[in-house]
């Protein structure tokens, strides 16, 4: 479900020359005064996505508050104790977020550590008693079945738990509801799965998997558990509404930032800049709460393993790439491989992101053929990385051991160290077996490793490089869960210390340095992010010396890439069909009016404030809108309005409509209610519940011919706009106030004139879908990007 917008470009029409003056004219010299004629389509608002292993109809979230009469009188009763009540909850469940997340981090590191560790020292004991073959089907048959145990649990339980989840998680902080994305199967699945694929030594992170993870317990969390079993306590009731959720789920994203890099501000700082679009100061405190939560636990348990309780899991076991004892000097010189290094991370970023978008429409062909196909892709990726990361370690060249090492350092046997025996002879190591015969973290540890200048062949790390580049394309996409945060550190760790090698002479800065620089190079042209990214190295790596060099690689990085295409993040958006805004809209945008994009849609359907059972149920069977305008005539007008005018009572939601059929609040005659009948029959908790489908609803033939009072049920206070409104402005503004309908509303206000002229949704202010409908609009943004 590709977006491309450029294959609208070629349209064609009419050769008479009316048409011909049209197409000839600039679209982007238009006033906003002059109609655009040329649409050829209506408006397609068409609400589906590629969710986990099949296309899914998706629904935006309700995060504007619902200011009804309902509303209103519990909002007005609501006493001291109950607001107390609520802050209070909002601080437990942040609490909750981090420690949970943090609990599940240490596990998944135990895990990873010790069943990769054992698996390792046993292909390296294969290797000492020189039986190549033995420890070659030994490595392949274990990484074999972890990466089956991952991928089973994905393709045929949890679809949603494979990939990292976060362009899932921005799509929903946008606005975006993605069913199954936060359930308690695919948090289960995620957490085994991540075990799984990691150990199994697949060019893959558990980074990703983490923000899902801490997403996921989040949301749980907040309604109460899954949705078969949900606590109904009382005071969870507070958080029955999309936006304490969202604000929830931004708490989560952030612990599992923190808990894969023990990054705790920088959790923070990616959630602002990378995942969330609805930011606030208090928000702000309850992540960094979450964060801080997350540290503690992560520091608690690092302290119980330092002492050995933890089988392999020791003082390395979690990220930490500590740098601290680096003394960073600089001199002028300095400042052009660091430059080169940013301009190599942006070009690098901007090819891996479009290598990667070919590789995921190829998959994308493959896994639609059905499950089977969907196994049998990712145990090939696990055949073929296991016989790279065990074959080509022979390729490299023995090197011996530095004299002024102690002899416990070098060569090393076990699962840790910088200098890995495998093959060679007593007092010689081999450089690529270190870097390949490991876990990801250890590899990233090694890499990093500073005072070793003469640790790594440039040859070896060259082979490095072209490796991690060809696994990180063909392993991201199968059917486990992945992140990308470690491949690309890898990758960028590569070259950087490759530079860091042939500028040796010319520089002060050490070799280690030059492979974090590399990482956050390519991590900024790949991802475009910069001072989250700038403060998650800072973090890991001990050392504010590096903070200026940093932030000039980040800066340039970011902006050599995004001169080539977007994030890798946005280009899984659009391949998946997520109807994400962006925050810029596009500049022809503002010379079309939302009464345009109304008139190339189907008419509104409304209904009366006091209305017939019959015919909202008609209403509800034959359209699928979410929310429909409630308007009155023949009302006595304010002085100054002519007779025959019709107000504007505001919108009622589809959910609350199924809610008063399933109740039976019908009422024999046409009249308005009282407001203790109201009450008598709903709370604002129950007007929360968005579960129901009209056609699980039953009503006789004598209810059909009985009426509804509408209005108590109504939201009085919906955002409208004019129709004169640009759609650049009027997507600024639906965007920045996180809305799911804008109604628009006429210029002119008199006697017949309705009101309402149409309702603005999510997918009707897509450049997408707006130049389906104004395809000479995709010409001139074609002409505008050839000049």
């Amino acid at each position: 479900m590709e977006e491309d917008s450029n294959q609208y470009a070629e349209a064609s029409f009419p050769n008479s020359e009316t048409e011909v003056y049209l197409e000839e004219r600039d679209p982007e010299s238009n006033s906003l005064h002059q109609p655009l004629l040329k649409r050829n389509r209506t408006l397609s608002s068409s609400p589906l996505a590629i969710v986990g292993a099949k296309v899914s109809h998706i629904e935006s979230l309700d995060y504007e508050i619902n200011e009804n009469d309902l509303f209103k009188q519990d909002w007005r009763s609501r006493s001291e104790v109950q607001v107390l009540q609520y802050i209070f909850l909002k601080w437990t469940l942040a609490f909750l977020v981090g420690l949970l997340t943090g609990l599940i981090a240490t596990l998944i590191n135990l895990a990873v550590e010790n069943i990769a560790g054992y698996k390792l020292l046993a292909v390296v004991g294969f290797i000492q008693e020189e039986r190549y073959l033995t420890g070659f089907i030994y490595l392949t048959a274990s990484n074999f079945l972890l990466t089956f145990l991952a991928a089973i649990l994905c393709v045929c339980f949890a679809p949603t738990a494979a990939g990292p989840g976060i362009p899932e998680i921005k799509a929903y902080l946008n606005g975006v509801d993605t069913p199954n994305m936060f359930g308690a199967t695919t948090l289960i699945v995620k957490i085994i799965g991540s075990i799984g694929a990691v150990s199994a030594g697949l060019d893959l992170g558990k980074e990703g998997p983490l923000v899902h993870i801490g997403s996921c317990i989040a949301s749980l969390l907040g309604q109460g558990g899954p949705d078969n079993h949900r606590i109904k306590w009382r005071w969870l009731r507070y958080f029955n509404n999309d936006r304490d959720r969202r604000d929830l789920i931004t708490c989560g994203a952030s612990s599992g930032v923190c808990a894969a890099f023990r990054a705790p501000v920088g959790g923070v700082l990616f959630s602002l800049e990378e995942v969330a679009t609805w930011w606030r100061s208090a928000l702000l405190w309850r992540t960094f709460f979450s964060t801080a939560v997350v540290v503690v636990v992560l520091r608690a348990f690092m302290e119980i393993c330092n002492s050995g309780q933890c089988g392999l899991f020791g003082t390395g076991g979690l990220i930490m790439f500590d740098v601290s004892n680096v003394t960073v000097r600089y001199r002028l010189m300095d400042i052009i491989p660091i430059v080169l290094i940013g301009i190599i991370g942006g070009v690098l970023g901007s090819l891996y992101n479009h290598l990667l978008h070919k590789v995921l429409r190829l998959y994308n062909l493959i896994n639609q053929k059905g499950k089977l196909h969907k196994l049998l892709l990712s145990l090939t990726v696990s055949l073929f990385t296991s016989a790279c990361l065990y074959g080509l370690p022979f390729l490299a060249k023995c090197t011996p051991c530095d004299s002024s090492l102690p002899d416990s350092a070098c060569p090393t046997n076990g699962r840790s160290g910088n200098f890995k025996q495998f093959n060679c002879p007593k007092g010689h190591y081999n450089d690529l077996a270190t870097l390949l015969l490991t876990t990801n973290d250890d590899a990233v540890r090694n890499i990093f490793s500073t005072n070793t200048p003469s640790e790594y062949n440039p040859f070896s790390l060259l082979i490095f490089f072209a490796l991690y580049c060809i696994l990180g394309l063909f392993t991201f996409g199968i059917a486990v869960p992945s992140g990308l945060f470690l491949p690309i550190i890898l990758m960028g760790s590569a070259y950087g210390r490759l530079l860091g090698i042939a500028m040796r002479s010319y520089t002060n800065i050490d070799q280690g340095l030059y492979a974090v620089l590399g990482a956050a190079s390519l991590m900024a042209g790949s991802m475009r992010m910069t001072v989250s990214l700038c403060v998650i190295f800072l973090e890991l790596t001990n050392n504010l010396l590096l903070l200026p060099i940093t932030m000039i690689v980040l800066l340039i990085a970011k902006t050599v890439g995004d001169s080539f295409n977007p994030s890798i993040y946005e280009i899984i958006l659009h391949l998946k069909g997520l109807p994400f805004l962006d925050a810029n809209p596009e500049p022809w945008m503002r010379n079309l009016t939302v009464g345009e994009l109304a008139d190339a849609k189907p008419p509104v359907v409304t209904l009366c404030g006091v209305e017939k059972v019959a015919h909202v149920v008609d209403v509800l069977r034959n359209t699928t809108h979410n929310a429909f305008p409630v308007v009155d005539g023949g009302v006595v007008p304010p002085v100054g309005l002519a007779e025959g005018a019709t107000e504007l009572h505001g919108l009622i939601l589809r959910a609350h409509l199924v809610q008063v059929l399933k109740k039976k609040w019908f009422l024999r005659e046409k009249r308005r209610t009282e407001e203790w009948e109201v009450k008598e029959k709903f709370t604002s908790m129950d007007l929360a519940e968005r579960e129901g489908k009209i056609e699980e609803v039953a009503v006789t033939s004598d209810e059909m011919e009985m009426y509804i009072d509408l209005q108590p049920l109504t939201n009085t206070t919906p955002f409208t706009v004019v129709e004169s409104m640009s759609v650049a402005k009027a997507m600024v503004l639906f965007r920045q106030v996180g809305l799911r309908h804008l109604l628009i509303i006429p210029k002119y206000q008199a006697a017949g004139v309705p009101p309402v002229i149409g309702i603005l949704t999510r997918q009707d202010l897509r450049s997408y879908n707006i130049l389906s409908a104004f395809p000479h609009l995709a010409r001139s943004k074609s002409r505008e990007k050839g000049n």
